[in-house]
């Protein structure tokens, strides 16, 4: 079964979901807000996609934290992501083959999905 993380106040994630409950897609849903995500798993994330496309460097915890001002690197980014899940863009879905989605994209779903 796939893995959907992220918030369910997420609008991207509120996308995704339906796209899942629409195509009677089986998933299961992990809330960052209640399991945020540890080391190990942003680590495997990152072995898999882009940390510059995991880094959500447009949301509201970035602009809190002035995290633009730091300019950080792909190892600074690994950490601020280790601390603060809210940072990571939404939503990452683990596909059963063990690729991973990050963000919405009707597109690109339709393509895995369908």
């Amino acid at each position: 079964m796939i893995k959907v993380y992220g918030i369910k106040t997420c609008g991207s994630v509120k996308k995704a979901l339906k796209f899942f409950k629409d195509n009677s897609i089986e998933y299961e849903f992990i809330d960052f807000k209640k399991d945020p995500a540890d080391c190990n798993k942003i680590d495997s994330w990152i072995e898999k996609v882009d940390i510059d496309k995991l880094f959500n460097n447009r949301g509201t915890k970035y602009r809190t934290l002035k995290l633009k001002e730091l300019n950080l690197d792909s190892l600074g980014k690994r950490e601020w992501l280790c601390k603060e899940s809210m940072l990571i863009k939404r939503p990452v879905v683990e596909l059963e083959n063990g690729d991973v989605l990050v963000a919405y994209d009707e597109d690109i779903y339709s393509g895995v999905f369908k």
